[in-house]
């Protein structure tokens, strides 16, 4: 009878051992993830931002190219920049027509005609998207309850340059009567330095006229009812704490916020307007100071 070789048993260098991570190197390996996790995602917000900040001054710089254009066509006069409020006045003879609010009832908010056929409407080629900035999601509860993305408008216009229509019958302006109001870029000393579009926060924004006042009050104001610097109406801080400012002469730029006075919440009623500066810190009114160094110049 024939025996078979009994098989050998194989050698513990040939055995496969399968190892299985332990909970405590599972843990270790969520938080290492999670710290990563936490020290990226801030600099891709961040990345995003920036993006969104270039795009935004492309469209200033659009803006400011029709704007220029305009005065091209008509004489040197720089367009209509004309105060509205409510529903008591509209003309499309201004560079834009509407005045928007936190209510779904208001068409301005909407309504894509108040821009094309406002007087920069045709130099923009119909283009309503540059009238926009991408980092603008700003609604009120009931418009996102109503299911909209955003409102139409995101920019305004210097109320220093431009016919400012009753407001500079006497050729200052009754807002800022210290300032020089510019009919035409030959008036401005340094158009380099004379912002023309900014971003302005969805709180404050409503017609196209961006006006703040420098201790001066004006016409119909008695004089203790406007302390020394005010914002009336607040730039936006949409770009890592920046706003985007477009100028007479066709440049662009990003410019940061240094008091926590200007960084307001791109919310609805969060702005809390007008907000009082405070004379002390130095550093709080700085903001203030170079909006107003860049808004006009002094008679």
């Amino acid at each position: 009878m024939r025996v078979l070789p009994r098989a050998k048993k194989p050698s513990a260098c040939c055995q496969t051992v399968w190892h299985a991570f332990t909970l405590l190197e599972l843990l270790a390996v969520i938080a290492i993830i999670a710290i990563l996790a936490g020290i990226l995602l801030p600099a891709l917000a961040s990345a995003r931002e920036r993006s969104r900040g270039i795009y935004c001054l492309s469209n200033t710089r659009q803006l400011t190219l029709a704007w220029q254009l305009y005065a091209d066509d008509h004489d040197s006069l720089l367009p209509y920049n004309l105060v509205m409020a409510g529903t008591t006045f509209r003309t499309n003879i201004n560079w834009v027509n509407n005045v928007m609010d936190w209510y779904v009832t208001s068409s301005d908010n909407t309504n894509l005609a108040t821009i094309t056929e406002a007087s920069l409407g045709s130099y923009v080629a119909g283009m309503t998207a540059i009238y926009h900035c991408p980092s603008d999601h700003a609604l009120s509860a009931d418009q996102a309850a109503a299911g909209w993305s955003g409102r139409i408008r995101s920019y305004s216009m210097n109320a220093m340059v431009g016919n400012a229509g009753t407001a500079s019958l006497t050729g200052g302006n009754v807002n800022n009567p210290g300032y020089k109001q510019f009919f035409k870029i030959e008036q401005m000393p340094r158009p380099s330095d004379i912002f023309v579009f900014l971003d302005e926060h969805p709180d404050s924004i409503n017609d196209g006229y961006f006006i703040d006042r420098d201790g001066v009050p004006a016409v119909g104001w008695s004089a203790s009812s406007v302390p020394n610097n005010e914002w009336h109406d607040l730039p936006a801080s949409f770009h890592n704490k920046s706003a985007a400012f477009s100028f007479a002469d066709g440049h662009a730029l990003l410019h940061h916020w240094s008091s926590s006075t200007t960084v307001i919440p791109a919310a609805a009623h969060a702005a809390n307007l007008p907000i009082q500066i405070p004379t002390a810190p130095a550093s709080e009114d700085t903001d203030f100071e170079w909006v107003m160094e860049h808004m006009s110049v002094e008679k």
